[in-house]
């Protein structure tokens, strides 16, 4: 066989190239409309990205961005002893944290059957939300900037409630220091757990990525 000549291999390959240019083009204008198309990043989630990564991989030599700690998910959830007796109360409780959080709460029931609370295996005694992703983020927003402040003589909260693990348990007194809950309509008012699950190693790292995200710790004096 007779082998190709230069100028027909050259444009073979231009051929080649046009069609790999063409079929790479949709894909890169999907991508750009994905962009163009979705949502602002939520205010902490950006300052995240933009400065608290960067520092604490600068104080903590950090070979891998892998290794930065971060916000992993959030849990609020209600007791509701009274549940027992009246099972209203739980579509109330629900109905608060629905509103507080932006999502669905799911009911949680007893592992096990405890005689001296009257509390028998799978009865219904409490709420819970898990929060991940930009809703986590718009929610860490409001707690820090908007429902703490409300709070009566507000100092600030415990530097020293981690768990050991890198995970930080704040407990609040009553739900109406949330914008959203109006006071005319709730029945009682309650209080409730917030978990802050972080991938931190230590304590330490847990701290200072809370502090650099703005968690209002209180002075250690």
């Amino acid at each position: 066989m007779a082998e190709k000549k230069e100028p027909e291999v050259k444009a073979e390959a231009e051929v080649k190239e046009t069609k790999t240019k063409k079929a790479a083009a949709p894909k890169a204008e999907k991508k750009a409309a994905k962009a163009d198309n979705g949502k602002k990043l939520p205010n902490l989630k950006a300052k995240y990205q933009a400065e608290v990564a960067p520092a604490l991989m600068q104080k903590f030599g950090y070979k891998s961005v892998m290794q930065i700690p971060r916000l992993d998910k959030i849990v609020v959830n209600c007791g509701c002893g009274e549940a027992r007796e009246n099972s209203k109360v739980l579509e109330a409780v629900v109905g608060d944290l629905t509103k507080i959080t932006g999502q669905k709460a799911i009911i949680t029931k007893a592992k096990k059957s405890v005689a001296n609370f009257k509390l028998r295996e799978e009865m219904p005694i409490g709420a819970k939300v898990t929060l991940r992703g930009d809703r986590m983020w718009e929610f860490l927003d409001r707690l820090f900037n908007v429902a703490l402040p409300r709070v009566r003589d507000f100092r600030g909260i415990n530097p020293n409630s981690f768990d050991g693990r890198g995970n930080y348990a704040l407990g609040l007194k009553e739900q109406l220091i949330f914008p959203e809950i109006e006071y005319d309509k709730i029945d009682k008012i309650r209080g409730m757990d917030v978990v802050l699950c972080t991938t931190a190693n230590t304590d330490e790292e847990a701290r200072e990525l809370l502090t650099l995200i703005g968690a209002p710790f209180a002075d250690r004096a």
